[in-house]
């Protein structure tokens, strides 16, 4: 871990410096996309290495060997065979190790950054099963931008930077471990820490992530042939990632997800690659979940059926606004609980969604804002029809700034098809944080507490309880959490002669003081 915090701080402080004026919102396509195509270009060699494609004379490296060997009539060759393996292909003269040598040698003219991404996204030989994962992934990067710098030259020289920058992390720790995923990872962060309002729309912090992740995995079959999981507003990933690194067995993980803005889909395609996600366990799509549902599947009848997932983690946009037009009464997703969610609040909306590809033996965890335990209208007559089905599990309530951009508490919610009890577990850890200089954070402990309640299920005084359906049926279906766990601590009594009798001696110390100045007062001659 000492690796990675010196490496990741270090990198971190040098592209701050490199970005100089441009917003770290956006400096993140540059270095993150670079980031990538290191990897990317490294991958390849390794493959050409390992496979024996090569035939690598003595002192010749693997990039020269690829250079000599696929040009002219056999680059296509070479181009179909890497692309039938890794999904993608790059040709030999935009190779990483090219594009170093040209740096280095002070060889690079501006139009080779823009080659070496057309090329990557028209001439690399995508297979046919790859080419949605690949397709268009550097097409955020804006060669142009005038932040870069005013003249051709000034924004080449930039891009050298970012590029030496890049190349000189060594993204193996000191025991040989790949740790570029981590450092990945920790650029996200920093980089949605930096973005303010922005950067919450597309990073979930790690121990929050835990939580989620810890809870849709509790029940997961070692024997079972795969698990699926799905986020439908997955921003860069991370969470979809988290749930993988979760699981202690070895079953097979696919990850499917769901983003609306393209840049951060196709953040998210670049971090689970650098995690070794292979783009065949990996389905990802770009765009609008509650206006474009996830495709459904065909059954064994050929009729068409919701995709369904083992488990559902989710953490939407709160109260953003969306298109409730009565028409999506009909949707399936919808259809079933009477109202749509508020065309201000699509809280609502993305749960039932994310609930409607659950399968009957799966667990969903979402992070929602508190209001949706309580308001009245639309979201009362939702929340009372999900818990008439049986559909809510858990309520967790966590504590408030623990996200970028926004200080509001929230709430996870636990929901599952196939209960068998009629009760719902309430968790008040709202509490209990470390506080930080910008956002409060969980600590290993606090998560450590959450999970086992959860999974001991049972009343822990202020801090757990379990209520019958009764119960909340009583409390008209609300469910704000201080209506079912007691945090009200007693103060303590307070003893009235004591105080008394300290004011009276602060009275005495008072009068004393005031004798000793009007004393000192009268040898300067200031009083008489």
């Amino acid at each position: 871990m000492s690796d990675i915090q010196q490496i990741t701080s270090k990198l971190w402080e040098m592209a701050n410096d490199l970005r100089g004026s441009m917003d770290a919102s956006e400096y993140k396509n540059y270095i993150l996309a670079f980031m990538f195509y290191r990897y990317l270009s490294e991958h390849q060699e390794n493959y050409l290495l390992n496979e024996d494609i090569l035939d690598i004379e003595d002192g010749e490296s693997v990039n020269d060997a690829y250079i000599r060997e696929a040009s002219g009539e056999d680059l296509a060759d070479y181009l179909e065979d890497i692309s039938s393996s890794l999904g993608y292909a790059i040709n030999p003269n935009d190779t990483w190790t090219s594009l170093i040598g040209k740096v280095n040698n002070s060889e690079i003219i501006p139009e080779d950054y823009q080659n070496i991404f057309d090329n990557f996204n028209s001439n690399c030989q995508l297979n046919a099963n790859s080419e949605e994962d690949f397709s268009g992934i550097f097409s955020d990067i804006n060669l142009g931008d005038s932040r870069l710098g005013s003249s051709i030259n000034e924004r080449t020289k930039s891009l050298n930077g970012i590029v030496n920058l890049i190349n000189d992390v060594n993204f193996k720790s000191d025991d040989g471990k790949d740790i570029l995923g981590e450092i990945y990872e920790y650029l996200i962060g920093q980089f949605a820490a930096n973005a303010g309002k922005k950067g919450g729309e597309f990073y979930t912090p790690h121990q929050v992530s835990n939580i989620l992740a810890k809870i849709v995995t509790s029940d997961v079959d070692a024997n079972d042939e795969a698990f699926y999981v799905y986020d439908p507003t997955m921003g860069s990933g991370s969470l979809l990632l988290t749930v993988g690194q979760q699981l202690d067995c070895d079953v097979p993980i696919k990850y499917y997800g769901q983003e609306k803005n393209t840049t951060t889909y196709n953040l998210a395609r670049m971090n689970l690659m650098m995690h070794d996600v292979s783009y065949k366990n990996m389905d990802l799509s770009n765009a609008d979940t509650l206006e474009s549902d996830w495709p459904d599947g065909i059954d064994e009848n050929g009729i068409d059926q919701p995709r369904v997932f083992d488990a559902i983690v989710a953490n939407p946009p709160y109260s953003q606004k969306w298109d409730n037009d009565s028409s999506k009464l009909k949707d399936p997703r919808f259809s079933d609980y009477g109202k749509l969610a508020p065309k201000s609040r699509a809280d609502y909306a993305f749960l039932l969604h994310s609930l409607y590809h659950l399968n009957e033996t799966g667990t969903m965890a979402i992070i929602l804002p508190h209001g949706v335990l309580f308001r009245g209208g639309a979201e009362e007559k939702i929340r009372k029809t999900l818990i008439e089905k049986n559909y809510l599990d858990t309520v967790l309530g966590v504590p408030a700034n623990l996200f970028y951009g926004t200080s509001i508490p929230t709430v996870i919610l636990v929901l599952r098809k196939n209960r068998q009890n009629r009760d719902i577990l309430f968790i008040d850890a709202s509490k209990e944080f470390k506080k930080g200089k910008n956002q409060n954070e969980l600590t290993d402990e606090h998560i450590d507490k959450i999970i086992k309640t959860y999974k001991d299920r049972c009343d822990v005084d202020k801090y757990a309880h379990v209520a019958s359906f009764d119960e909340i049926e009583e409390n008209d279906f609300n469910l704000n959490i201080p209506r079912y766990v007691d945090t009200f601590e007693e103060e303590e009594p307070i003893d009235l002669d004591e105080v008394l009798a300290n004011l009276k001696e602060d009275d005495e110390k008072i009068a004393k003081l005031e004798d000793e100045i009007n004393e000192q007062l009268k040898i300067l001659g200031v009083i008489k």
